[in-house]
């Protein structure tokens, strides 16, 4: 069952060791950010994204203007044709918790490419980046009507992080009362204050 409200969650995976492999259909590859890559992420993000208002100057504030650091960061899903048709970025927060800390950000694929497997191999290249970058541990945000996204987050092993009691029913809502009694249990050190 899902909840009613879309309520903003974040799920957290204490390290990326044994990352799950996918490969690529054929056709498809992996590219990462070029100089003008914002307007492929403001379209990928306007049509698969129905929570989020998206606009140019959301893009800034989520990534800032550092080329180096998005070709190092963000990739993109592009078709036989070349065209860009998913994207998510191997980001990072230095405030994360009081450190710095790996984070899956922004992942999205045009609706017309969803449902096919495509976000695992996404997901797959992201998490590598992340560790080639050093990071140890990664976390990301998602919110509860996401059902697809978070079922894609669980297989990578990212578990629910519990800040409050009205999240942990939400946690119930989505995985059921056992399996998140499960999840949240192995990872009682994540919980936050407040």
């Amino acid at each position: 069952m899902q909840p009613e409200e879309n309520i903003p969650l974040s799920l957290f995976r204490a390290d990326l060791e044994d990352i799950l492999e996918f490969e690529l259909p054929a056709n498809y590859r992996i590219r990462w950010y070029r100089p003008g890559d914002e307007l492929h992420w403001l379209n990928i993000h306007k049509e698969a994204d129905q929570y989020n208002t998206i606009t140019p100057e959301l893009f800034a504030q989520q990534f800032g203007r550092d080329l180096g650091v998005l070709e190092q960061r963000q990739c993109y899903l592009v078709n036989e044709c070349h065209a860009p048709i998913g994207t998510a970025s191997a980001w990072f927060d230095d405030q994360f918790q009081g450190g710095p800390i790996g984070r899956v950000h922004w992942l999205a694929l045009l609706p017309a490419y969803q449902g096919h497997g495509l976000s695992k191999p996404l997901m797959t290249a992201v998490c590598r980046r992340l560790r080639e970058l050093g990071h140890t541990s990664a976390y990301l945000s998602t919110s509860s009507a996401r059902s697809s996204a978070i079922r894609l987050y669980l297989k990578f092993r990212f578990m629910p992080m519990i800040r409050s009691q009205r999240e942990k029913e939400i946690w119930e809502s989505i995985l059921g009362k056992k399996l998140a009694t499960e999840a949240t249990g192995n990872v009682k050190t994540m919980r936050l204050s407040n």
